[in-house]
């Protein structure tokens, strides 16, 4: 009688790891199913939110920081071309300010302007602080819009990871 329970149990264990056999892994995303507001997301994630390292904050023209409120809001509703418009006047006023292009750059890939975000990013790069979060931005920005276009990201990945520096110790 013994051997018959065995045998009814090994039957039922061999049958539930039959069942348990692992889900297959899921396939990555291509370039085409990320969203828009899914690469943008990468990228300002990409700053992330490290308060020990050397980050640059300019002081900004009230002008310039009321109309990137408003591209922050039109942003938030999903009016992305009215959020366009917005940081095209801020950049009319101060033409070289890295954070304004950077916020284009990051509304452009929104739109899916790819060649727009990748030429706002790198000038905004070549006019910002070459370290930091917002160096970091510009990167992200840069391979997100050559990740769309199923290009090489080797060198953005390397320049993110080298945007990276800490702060001076103090004593």
């Amino acid at each position: 009688m013994g051997f018959v329970y065995r045998l009814i149990g090994c039957s039922l264990l061999g049958c539930l790891v039959a069942c348990a056999t692992p889900a297959p892994l899921a396939a990555p995303k291509s370039a085409a199913s990320i969203t828009p507001e899914q690469r943008v997301a990468a990228v300002r994630a990409a700053a992330g939110s490290d308060d020990k390292e050397l980050a640059v904050q300019p002081l900004r023209d009230p002008m310039v920081e009321d109309l990137r409120q408003a591209a922050t809001r039109l942003e938030s509703q999903k009016k992305y071309p009215d959020a366009a418009k917005a940081l095209d006047q801020a950049l009319a006023i101060t033409p070289d300010d890295p954070a304004v292009l950077q916020e284009r750059a990051e509304v452009a890939l929104l739109l899916g302007q790819f060649d727009t975000v990748e030429t706002l990013a790198r000038r905004a790069y070549g006019l910002g602080a070459k370290v930091g979060p917002l160096c970091r931005r510009h990167w992200a920005a840069i391979e997100q819009a050559l990740q769309a276009r199923n290009a090489n990201t080797d060198e953005a990945r390397k320049q993110i990871a080298a945007c990276k520096v800490a702060t001076p110790e103090r004593f």
